[in-house]
């Protein structure tokens, strides 16, 4: 009797438990046959942007190849899908990594029932994190609601090492062709980097040889090529955070980098315990704050999405997603920081366009980044972290090479005069914009509406 993988958030044939499981029973039950699924699910597709959409197809790809065609790909809901590929097939169980997601979790409730109806068994083993959700508590078994309680007690509990290739491997086999993979949309000039589980291994190879050294010095850097640049490697479970894990040492930048993977952890921990954050926010004051609307906070929404406020820090991490589908994780805060704190409007409304265009869009990990800078979420008082734009601008792109890399109209200013076209005879000559709000008017008006909510706690500013 052959068992039946799902994958989902786990598209690679290395260090994935649920695999080794199902090829495991496989073999136990002398049949040895694994039939490997995905399915297209309407509930995931349809509200995904065209970037996410064509990685996720390209991933595909690169593991069907890498199954030696035999990945069974079909569209549908997976509570009818699943169970019906199963009855099919024969498979006596359907195995999977488990999912934490607010969505998922309730999905495979589903499917887990449809199987049982059919007498049949869904089997979770493994989840895309190195620690799954809900394993890391305080000592009163509550979930940490602050990152770095968090990350002392994330080491503290450790994580297995990666888990071995099946030995016997299985035989990969599908009954019969799945559907036909959708048309990939048109990105127009937009280039997605490689997908797949050799591509991931490649990246973190690369960055290991030439990043991870100056990583704790350079990570904030966005004209400099100082990231991992493996988020959407990650989001598709092309490499488990655990592989990299076992591969850091002690080094500076190591220890920065293990902390980001944290993060990860973290958020998806938080979302886990509680999913209504996906949209809401975690402190319900906020829920109170004065917020923009009407066709003005339309335009200036518009115009923060196409990279057109006026501040060119901004406006270049803004055309740096249109651009790759990616933006630098130091810029994510600024712009966020730009969104909420000066032009005033909700975090749900620019979490929305992260998620709409990031290939690396990850539901718990973009909408706890929002919250983070919004102030409504994990952090203590971050509302009060409002970033000026053009010091972060300096700070952090300090030849002006990453503003000049993304806003063509300002190529002709030389250093850091890209960040201040205001300041140069010629700064608007080549149909720049002007500023779309005065920073210093609106972070008063930010701290303003906070105190109307919070009160006037201590402020701080980044």
């Amino acid at each position: 009797m052959p068992t039946l993988l799902w994958f989902r958030r786990d598209l690679r044939v290395h260090d994935h438990p649920a695999l080794l499981e199902a090829a495991r029973e496989a073999a136990a039950d002398g049949d040895g046959r694994v039939l490997p699924l995905f399915v297209l699910d309407p509930a995931v597709w349809d509200p995904a942007g065209p970037v996410r959409r064509a990685y996720l197809l390209r991933s595909l790809a690169a593991l069907r190849a890498d199954l030696g065609g035999t990945l069974l790909v079909r569209a549908g809901d997976p509570s009818a899908v699943v169970p019906a590929v199963a009855a099919d097939s024969g498979a006596g169980s359907v195995h999977i990594s488990a999912d934490f997601g607010p969505y998922g979790s309730a999905r495979d409730l589903r499917v887990e029932a449809g199987l049982a109806g059919d007498g049949r068994r869904l089997v979770r083993t493994g989840s895309p994190y190195a620690v799954a959700p809900g394993r890391v508590t305080k000592d009163d078994g509550t979930a940490f609601r602050v990152y770095t309680p968090f990350f002392k007690a994330w080491l503290r509990h450790g994580w297995r090492a990666p888990a071995p290739d099946p030995d016997p491997a299985p035989t990969w086999w599908s009954p019969r062709d799945g559907d036909p993979l959708p048309d990939e949309p048109d990105l127009g000039d937009l280039v997605l980097p490689p997908a797949g589980e050799a591509a991931a291994y490649a990246r973190w190879d690369a960055f290991r040889a030439t990043g991870l050294a100056a990583y704790a010095d350079d990570r904030n850097r966005p004209d400099l090529p100082s990231t991992s640049a493996l988020g959407h490697h990650l989001k598709w479970g092309e490499i488990h955070p655990r592989t990299l894990l076992a591969e850091l040492g002690d080094t500076p930048g190591e220890e920065v980098f293990r902390k980001e993977l944290a993060w990860r952890e973290f958020y998806a921990d938080v979302l886990a315990q509680r999913p209504e954050s996906a949209r809401h926010s975690l402190d319900e004051r906020f829920v109170a704050m004065t917020w923009d609307a009407g066709t003005a906070a339309d335009e200036a929404l518009e115009a923060w999405a196409a990279g057109r406020t006026g501040y060119p820090f901004v406006d270049a991490g803004m055309r740096q997603l249109r651009a790759e589908g990616w933006m630098h994780n130091r810029l994510r805060m600024v712009v966020a920081s730009f969104l909420v704190k000066d032009l005033h409007l909700p975090w749900q409304r620019g979490a929305r366009h992260f998620l709409h265009w990031l290939r690396d869009g990850d539901l718990a990990s973009n909408s706890h980044g929002w919250q983070w800078t919004a102030g409504s979420g994990t952090d203590a008082a971050p509302y009060h972290r409002i970033f000026n734009p053009v010091t972060q601008g300096l700070r952090f792109d300090p030849d002006g090479d990453y503003v000049r890399r993304y806003v063509p109209e300002l190529r002709h200013l030389p250093g850091a005069a890209a960040h201040e076209p205001w300041d140069a005879a010629d700064g608007y000559a080549h149909g720049y914009p002007p500023r779309l709000v005065d920073h210093a008017v609106e972070r008063t008006v930010a701290l303003a509406r906070l105190d109307a909510v919070k009160g006037d706690p201590a402020r701080r500013t980044g």
